[in-house]
């Protein structure tokens, strides 16, 4: 059987080897196909390599050619060394992104764009900022983040900016003279090293948000209360304490504090939100000051909602012990009006707890902040007057404040459509901002008294 299937090969090959022998000689065997050799064109690393530089080269060449017709230079992710555009009058650049290079330095040549507005060194190894970026009159947003700064330099403070990011460096310090940057709206040096923030931050009297995350602070400046700011992120610290003076921001909407050793508020008061944060703080102010006009009487109901009346009284009488003879404003007063609001506080309770069969907990504003009790108050008094509400749920245990708004909103809109007066009402803000519980339980009350439909029954709020 062997000889025969070598001879059923020899015999297949003879035509082959003929066609071969005609073009080429018996050697032009040698170019038969070999289907287990060859699978298509041999890969030359050198001419790859080569046409992809020059790919790059002409990619470059063109993004350099538009910055000169746009004015916006965009040289994001080239791997880049040096700066490769001395031969482009790129003067009039307005914004100019090096970001993801390998850049060691901000270009001289970028420190010349004189009416540059925006740069972005975002991801470089620059370990300096150069003196010569004093030239940048116009640079309102300067991004030089994940880089390896290691100081910043009081120059930087003399330019306009409204916005500088310097997170992901090795920052220790800052100076002072960042108490120049009077335009800066936002600052970001998280995840440096920063042990002391300076007094002087407590300038930037246009600064919205301030983000010193991941760094090594161990208190926050009291000169921080008197910023506008909206958003103060200085999670990832050693902070132990709030001082009850920033309970002067009250543009304030974001607060983010997590991974603190926090022990002033205590980190069950933190837990709850910012809310509950700015009501601890007012409290301790009342305690720790002894001014004769340092109770805010209309808010006092509110804030010490959960104390023992025992603790107030000690409160009020710590107080008046300096309080000037004033026959219309005595002490006897202010525990008058305070236990009156005290009274319909409890009302408000009684009336909640009693209609929808309910417990709620000893903080009653916080319980009504998000509006979904009052909605199904509504829903009780007129069944459907509230059509959609929104609330918790095991996923989402917190609404956010647009949701808690919508709440709030549908509430007040249910009540004037059943009845209630106009000067009945209390206002969002009232319920959303814990401001004025009276007023709520003033509007409750008036929803209360409206003839009802046949009630529903709540069985969990």
């Amino acid at each position: 059987m062997g000889g025969e299937t070598a001879a059923v090969i020899i015999v297949r090959l003879i035509p082959l080897m003929k066609m071969a022998s005609s073009q080429g000689g018996v050697g032009a065997v040698t170019a038969l196909p070999n289907h287990h050799i060859s699978n298509g064109p041999h890969w030359n690393p050198g001419i790859n390599q080569h046409q992809h530089q020059l790919h790059t080269a002409r990619s470059l060449d063109r993004a350099l050619e538009d910055a000169v017709c746009s004015g916006t230079l965009n040289l994001s992710g080239r791997k880049l060394r040096d700066y490769p555009g001395p031969s482009y009058d790129l003067t009039d650049t307005t914004q100019a992104d090096l970001s993801k290079n390998r850049l060691t330095e901000i270009p001289p040549e970028v420190c010349l764009f004189a009416p540059l507005e925006s740069l972005n060194l975002y991801h470089n190894c620059i370990k300096c900022v150069p003196e010569a970026v004093i030239n940048l009159q116009m640079l309102t947003y300067l991004n030089v983040s994940r880089n390896l700064l290691s100081t910043l330099p009081k120059y930087l403070f003399n330019l306009p900016l409204k916005v500088l990011v310097v997170s992901n460096n090795k920052l220790v310090s800052l100076p002072e003279e960042i108490g120049k940057a009077k335009e800066l709206m936002e600052l970001d040096i998280s995840c440096n090293e920063i042990q002391v923030l300076p007094p002087q931050v407590g300038r930037l009297q246009a600064l919205r948000e301030l983000n010193i995350r991941r760094n090594c602070l161990h208190m926050l400046p009291e000169e921080l209360a008197d910023l506008p700011l909206i958003r103060l992120d200085f999670s990832c610290n050693k902070i132990t304490e709030i001082p009850p003076v920033y309970r002067k921001l009250r543009q304030l909407q974001h607060i983010i504090l997590d991974n603190n050793p926090m022990q002033s508020p205590p980190a069950q008061i933190c837990l709850k939100g910012k809310v509950h944060i700015f009501k601890y703080l007012n409290l301790q102010a009342c305690r720790m000051d002894k001014k004769p006009d340092s109770l805010d009487l209309p808010s006092l109901g509110k804030r010490c909602l959960p104390q023992p009346l025992t603790d107030r009284y000690g409160a009020f009488c710590r107080s008046s012990r300096q309080e000037p003879s004033d026959p219309s404003f005595t002490m006897r007063r202010k525990m008058e009006h305070l236990r009156e609001e005290m009274e319909q506080i409890g009302l408000l309770r009684q009336n909640l707890e009693s209609r929808l069969k309910v417990l709620l907990p000893d903080d009653v504003g916080a319980a009504l902040m998000d509006g979904v009790v009052l909605c199904h108050l509504a829903n009780h008094i007129r069944p459907r007057s509230v059509a959609s509400i929104h609330v918790p749920s095991p996923a989402v245990p917190k609404l956010s404040m647009a949701k808690c708004r919508r709440n709030v909103e549908n509430f007040l809109d249910a009540c004037k459509k059943l009845g209630v007066p106009q000067d009945k009402l209390c206002l969002p803000h009232h319920i959303l901002e814990e401001r004025g519980l009276v007023k709520v339980g003033m509007t409750v009350q008036a929803l209360l008294d409206l003839p009802a439909s046949k009630p529903t029954q709540l069985s969990a709020v």
